[in-house]
C-alpha cells in the first residue's frame, strides 16, 4: 500500500518525516514525501506571534488530510492547535526526543562566571522569535538585549554566525535531529557553544521535542499501522501539557510553558506562565497525570489572586 504523507519542506520537517517514513517502509508500506506550504512557511513576521493565530504551521497539511489529498502528516507536535478538526487523530507519538531548549553562544559572548543558566556577557544580544523564550530570558537575565530572529535551524545558526547577535535559542530536539542525520549544521555549529538549558528552570513549550503523526480517524489501516510506534509514556507527558496549554487559552504570541516528566510511579507537571508583567510557576506531582493540568492552573491562579490582593 502507498501513502502519501504531508509535510514542511524545511531540513528538519524532512528529517522528521524520514524517520516516520522509514518505519512505515520496515512495515511493509511505500511512503512517498508531500512537501506542503504553510501559512508560517510564507510569512515574513519578525515573531511568532504576528504571524497569526496558533495552527500557521499545520493548517493547510490538516486541509490536505481532509481533502484526501494525503494520508498522514508529521507535525512538530508544538506546532498543533489544541483543537484540532475533529475528522483527524493524532494516531501516534513517537518516543519524544529532549524536552529542552539550548543556548547556542559565540565564543565572545560566553562567560562561564555569569551563571549556570544563561552564561553571557553583560548586555549579551541574544535573538528568538518565541514570546516565551523571550520572557524567560528577560525575566532570568533582565540585562540582556533580545531581538526578534526567526528562520529554521540552520538561517538562525548563521544569522548568530554573522554576528548579527551573541546568542540564539533553539529546541534541543530540532537541533540533535538535525545533526545526528544531516550534514547541515556540523560546519556551522564549529566554533559554537551548544548549551542545554534545565527544562525545570528554562521551562519549554507544551510538547517540545515530541511529534504528532496525525491522519483521519475513519483511515483504519493507517490508524492502526501508525499506532505501533505510539508511545504511550511521551503521549501521557504531552497530553498533560497541552491540557495545560488549553486552560491558558495559549497561542503563539503567549509566554507559557509547561514541562511533564517521569517522577516515581506517576508524573510531575512544571509549568511556568507570564502574565501582568509577571512570571509565576508551579510544580505539581500524583499518579493522575491527566489530573495534573488542573493542579497546576490553580495553583497559577491562586498566586494570580494572591497578587492582586497583595
Amino acid at each position: 500500500m502507498k501513502l502519501r504523507l504531508g509535510t514542511r519542506a524545511s531540513d528538519l520537517a524532512r528529517t522528521q518525516s524520514e524517520a516516520v517514513a522509514r518505519f512505515l517502509d520496515d512495515a511493509g508500506f511505500t511512503t512517498e514525501l508531500m512537501f506542503i506550504r504553510t501559512a508560517g512557511d510564507r510569512s515574513n513576521a519578525a515573531s511568532f506571534g504576528s504571524i497569526g493565530p496558533q495552527g500557521v504551521f499545520v493548517r493547510e497539511i490538516e486541509q490536505a488530510l481532509l481533502a484526501e489529498t494525503i494520508d498522514l502528516a508529521v507535525h512538530s507536535f508544538k506546532d498543533l492547535p489544541t483543537r484540532s478538526p475533529p475528522e483527524l487523530s493524532v494516531a501516534a507519538v513517537p518516543e519524544r526526543a529532549d524536552a529542552a531548549d539550548v543556548l547556542i553562544v559565540t565564543d565572545e559572548a560566553l562567560d562561564r562566571n555569569a551563571g549556570s543558566l544563561l552564561p553571557l556577557i553583560e548586555q549579551a544580544h541574544v535573538g528568538t522569535a518565541s514570546a516565551r523564550r523571550r520572557v524567560w530570558l528577560e525575566h532570568f537575565r533582565p540585562d540582556l538585549r533580545v531581538e526578534s530572529l526567526r528562520g529554521n535551524v540552520p538561517t538562525r545558526i548563521r544569522r548568530l554566525r554573522e554576528r548579527r547577535c551573541d546568542a540564539i535559542v533553539l529546541a534541543a530536539a530540532g537541533v540533535e535531529r538535525l545533526r545526528s542525520s544531516t550534514d547541515v549544521l556540523e560546519p556551522l555549529l564549529e566554533g559554537l557553544a551548544v548549551l542545554r538549558l534545565d527544562p525545570e528552570l528554562f521551562v519549554p513549550a507544551p510538547a517540545q521535542g515530541a511529534l504528532a503523526v496525525q491522519c483521519r480517524r475513519d483511515n483504519a489501516e493507517v490508524t492502526a499501522a501508525l499506532r505501533r510506534f505510539d508511545d504511550i509514556s511521551s503521549r501521557t507527558a504531552v497530553s498533560t501539557e497541552r491540557a495545560a496549554l488549553a486552560l491558558a487559552e495559549g497561542g503563539c504570541d503567549i509566554a507559557f510553558g509547561a514541562y511533564c516528566q517521569r517522577a516515581g510511579s506517576g508524573f510531575e507537571l512544571i509549568a511556568m506562565l507570564e502574565r501582568d508583567g509577571r512570571v509565576r510557576s508551579s510544580r505539581v506531582a500524583g499518579s493522575d497525570a491527566a489530573a495534573l493540568a488542573d493542579k497546576a492552573w490553580t495553583e497559577l491562579a491562586m498566586r494570580r489572586d494572591d497578587h492582586a490582593e497583595s
